[in-house]
């Protein structure tokens, strides 16, 4: 009796060939135990199926690991994209990894959902674009999963909105900083153990350096109506990183900024007077040139792509054109009473972050430094053409005060870990998981994260335009 149910598995089995991966269909033999390939076959047929859009830099990790770790609950079976060189390149990259998506332009968004039986999208295109994919998707019946920021502007965002509740999808944005064990600790702190009591203030100061904030203005981002600037496009981690700790949502936000450093008129002021149209055509020994030659990567990517779309990857920190700012100071109040005071520096001389809780307990103070310094030498791994791989140790310290009693450090697990301090690997873990556990932290960001946190950056941006306190009111649905 058990031998006659074991040849029906088997015949179950293989009834679904024609649909499995080659490595499941090599695996299933009539003539011994299948009872490994059987447990990969119900991975199979319950995985989910993914399709990616914008294939620029950014969609690797996803692609990844799927590819990888993440294989056994996790298909990639579609890439979209603008640009046909970058799209075959992505296409490399996934037959690289035993995959073999379909693939196209947004011209054939829907009939690649449709062919490719797409459960979820993955969503890593330019900003602006995120609302157009995001509301396509939802209609043709999948769930998205979106890069921050969620969208870049008010009308933007309700057309999200609209689509989302009259579809029925779901919506994830992925707030990697959520997941680094350094800032999981806070939120730990802040609402398990309450080390601190109710917070009433906080002061945020994040620093990027010459290096990372450099590079957003030679990229995309450098204009508003693609990114939103940087308090929509970088500081939407930041906002949502305090909104998720205090558990709390912004109702008011007055902002200033300006463009201080970088841009042509800056340069002059500083007595600059040679400037070049690109990096790649820069002078060696400029510490702010991005040379995409050096780069067979880069090269490859960007500059042997551009005859398709235009898009130039290296262009001049100090050219013309620029109309977001780098340096940047906003106060936001909380429907709790809690108050915030922020402050984003993009040129600064080192890169991290230091934060302030003050509760009426005590005190929290959290700084990390990313990097130390950016000397700008031919050998310095900080150079904007620097690939990377060599990250410096990062400092970590966090420090509760409390009012009545003695101040101590707090240990911080995984403190070096790369990819945003762990963030990457933990948050693809939650995202790929099919049944991810329960989380006391509630790491995991829905639609409404990821407005909380773009509405300080909306807000932000039409404060430093009218020069008023805007209530959160005027840009959310």
């Amino acid at each position: 009796m058990h031998r006659i149910l074991f040849k029906r598995r088997q015949i179950l089995a293989l009834c679904f060939l024609s649909a499995a991966p080659p490595k499941i269909a090599e695996d299933i033999d009539v003539g011994r135990p299948v009872g490994h390939s059987l447990v990969q076959i119900g991975y199979y047929f319950t995985m989910k199926r993914y399709m990616i859009v914008g294939v620029g830099s950014r969609y690797r990790m996803y692609l990844d690991a799927i590819l990888s770790e993440h294989s056994h609950s996790a298909h990639i079976v579609a890439l979209c994209d603008i640009n046909p060189h970058r799209l075959d390149l992505a296409m490399e990259r996934a037959k690289a990894g035993g995959a073999n998506p379909l693939s196209g332009p947004p011209e054939k968004f829907e009939e690649l959902i449709r062919t490719g039986r797409v459960d979820i999208v993955i969503v890593t295109s330019i900003d602006r674009t995120h609302d157009e994919y995001i509301v396509r998707s939802m209609e043709a019946g999948c769930d998205v999963v979106v890069e921050k920021p969620l969208t870049i502007d008010p009308s933007k965002l309700r057309r999200i909105e609209e689509a989302r509740k009259r579809t029925g999808r779901s919506i994830r944005v992925t707030f990697n900083y959520r997941y680094s064990p350094r800032n999981s600790a806070i939120r730990e702190l802040l609402q398990v153990k309450k080390a601190i009591g109710r917070v009433k203030s906080v002061h945020f100061e994040w620093l990027l350096d010459t290096h990372h904030g450099a590079d957003y203005f030679r990229r995309w981002h450098r204009d508003k109506r693609n990114s939103g600037g940087l308090l929509v496009h970088k500081a939407t981690h930041h906002f949502d990183l305090v909104n998720w700790w205090l558990a709390d949502s912004p109702s008011t936000v007055y902002a200033t900024g300006d463009l201080v450093f970088y841009g042509r008129e800056n340069a002059e002021r500083r007595g600059i007077t040679d400037f070049y149209d690109r990096g790649s055509n820069a002078p060696d020994d400029d510490q702010f040139a991005l040379n995409l030659n050096r780069d067979p990567e880069l090269r490859s990517l960007y500059l042997d792509a551009e005859k398709y779309d235009g898009y130039r990857r290296d262009e001049n920190v100090f050219g013309n054109y620029i109309s977001i700012e780098d340096d940047l100071s906003v106060v936001v109040c909380y429907r709790s009473g809690a108050r915030m005071t922020y402050h984003l520096t993009a040129y600064s001389p080192w890169e991290g972050f230091r934060v302030a809780f003050n509760g009426d307990a005590g005190r929290i103070e959290y700084e990390v430094v990313e990097r130390t310094t950016v000397a700008g030498s031919a050998d310095d791994r900080g150079r904007s053409d620097a690939d990377g791989t060599d990250q410096p140790y990062e400092q970590v310290s966090i420090r509760v005060l409390p009012i009545l009693g003695d101040a101590y450090d707090v240990p911080v697990p995984g403190a070096n870990e790369v990819g945003h301090g762990g963030g990457d690997r933990r948050l693809l873990a939650d995202i790929f998981s099919p049944d991810p556990a329960t989380d006391p932290l509630e790491r995991a960001a829905d639609h409404q994260s990821g407005i909380r946190s773009i509405a300080v950056g909306m807000l932000g941006n039409l404060s430093i335009a009218s020069g008023r306190v805007v209530s959160i009111d005027e840009v959310t649905p």
